[in-house]
């Protein structure tokens, strides 16, 4: 998945997109051309070949998140122009659907064996947190999309607006992640999950009351910093989860 499977659908989508400005982890995105296409569809088809090992049900379930995340940006279909929908697809796919296939995989089991609470539950929260964060992994591109006539749901938002639905999804997304450990795990577990994200909401917030005074402080360096700070967070956290 991470090797194969999410670089050929950025790139995929890359190619179609051809950005100039910021855009993922790129300050200056050099020029597309058809190398990366054909590099993308390569990684897709071993990506597939490689999943016949764990299962052809499995090897379906990435087939068809292939198919939608590339959805985004193909230009017969371009979810991107879409805000919601956009929105949604990503946030399921890239969420509960991403969870379940991974579960399947690690677990060894079949998705007829997944229905379970203690299985959708966290799939469900994984989706609520997607739909937290996507707005604001396009808060500094509103010029990029609005010149490519592309309409994202953080647009739909304004920049401000996409602080307050994330602090919104962000608190929802806690409270259900606390729970889900407290009940599955440990009262330990759940409060140790607030403190290792902690670092995140003070580096939100502060970001936050720079953006109120100057707009122009959405910008592609500080939602990076963002990205980095709750990928190395969440990675911390389930990392002792797994060590312990």
């Amino acid at each position: 998945m991470h090797f194969l499977i999410y670089p050929a659908s950025n790139g995929f989508n890359s190619y179609f997109d051809k950005d100039e400005q910021s855009i993922g982890g790129l300050k200056n995105p050099p020029p597309v051309d058809k190398e990366l296409y054909n590099v993308a569809i390569l990684f897709d088809v071993l990506g597939l070949a490689l999943g016949f090992i764990i299962s052809i049900e499995f090897v379906l379930m990435i087939f068809i998140y292939g198919m939608i995340s590339k959805a985004y940006s193909h230009p017969s279909i371009r979810l991107k122009k879409m805000p919601i929908l956009g929105w949604l697809t990503a946030g399921i796919f890239q969420g509960y659907f991403t969870f379940l296939l991974s579960y399947i995989a690690i677990a060894d089991v079949s998705i007829s064996s997944t229905n379970q609470w203690s299985i959708h539950f966290p799939g469900i929260l994984s989706t609520l947190l997607l739909l937290g964060s996507y707005p604001m992994t396009q808060i500094y591109q509103h010029d990029e999309d609005a010149k490519r006539g592309d309409i994202t749901i953080s647009q739909r938002l304004g920049i401000l607006g996409t602080f307050h639905f994330t602090a919104i999804a962000f608190l929802f997304a806690s409270s259900g992640f606390v729970y889900f450990f407290y009940s599955e795990f440990s009262s330990l577990l759940g409060i140790l999950f607030l403190v290792v994200m902690s670092p995140v909401l003070i580096y939100f917030s502060l970001w936050y009351l720079r953006t109120r005074k100057d707009l122009s402080n959405a910008d592609f360096q500080s939602t990076m910093r963002l990205n980095f700070i709750s990928s190395l967070a969440l990675n911390a956290f389930f990392a002792y989860l797994i060590i312990s």
